[in-house]
């Protein structure tokens, strides 16, 4: 992917290096990270994340190879650059023990079926229901915010052994979680292309 980088985010960048060592993350942990931490300016999102690079290796060539990336709410979605996205949230409705947001997600399993990055930045709901679902993630990114819920479900993706991004406080939401797919979109492809 062509990308010309702004200056103002070259600076940030750099700003964000001056104050945090990321050198020693692998690659794609370090683009996460770093993307993550510039999403919101927070720091300790540098200990918060929890990734792994074998996962994040299996994902970013499952993106780059033209992967669905399926998002909680649209909000995530505008985030996204460079790559169309799937929500379903207009078109779900609770009921039956489901909130919108986990009926959304089962609607988006029946359109893109396995092998999609799910984004989830908002609803913990969302996270549960996927984890309910035999989707067979090439990743979840799994980064609801909240006091209620999201802790938990964050945890459960974590236990459950699919390819994540979680974090272990309540901290989270629509701009770390595009934030954190974003970087493995921006990550080269080859040694030749330049972040």
């Amino acid at each position: 992917m062509n990308r010309i980088v702004h200056p103002i985010e070259q600076e940030s960048y750099r700003r964000l290096r001056a104050r945090l060592d990321t050198s020693h993350f692998p690659p794609l942990t370090r683009a996460v990270v770093e993307r993550v931490i510039h999403s919101a300016a927070d720091l300790e999102y540098a200990t918060d994340l929890v990734t792994d690079e074998d996962d994040l290796v299996r994902a970013h060539a499952a993106l780059h190879a033209g992967a669905p990336v399926v998002v909680d709410v649209e909000m995530v979605g505008a985030g996204i650059t460079r790559r169309e996205t799937v929500c379903r949230l207009r078109d779900a409705e609770s009921g039956a023990g489901l909130t919108r947001s986990a009926r959304a997600i089962r609607l988006a399993y029946e359109q893109v079926g396995p092998g999609a990055l799910w984004v989830i930045g908002n609803a913990p709901t969302a996270l549960e229901e996927l984890l309910a679902l035999d989707a067979a993630p090439a990743l979840v990114i799994g980064l609801p915010v909240g006091f209620v819920g999201a802790v938990e479900s964050k945890a459960a993706l974590r236990e459950s052994g699919l390819p994540a991004v979680s974090n272990v406080s309540e901290k989270g939401g629509s701009a770390v979680a595009a934030a954190a797919l974003n970087a493995l979109l921006y990550h080269p492809t080859s040694p030749e292309e330049t972040p």
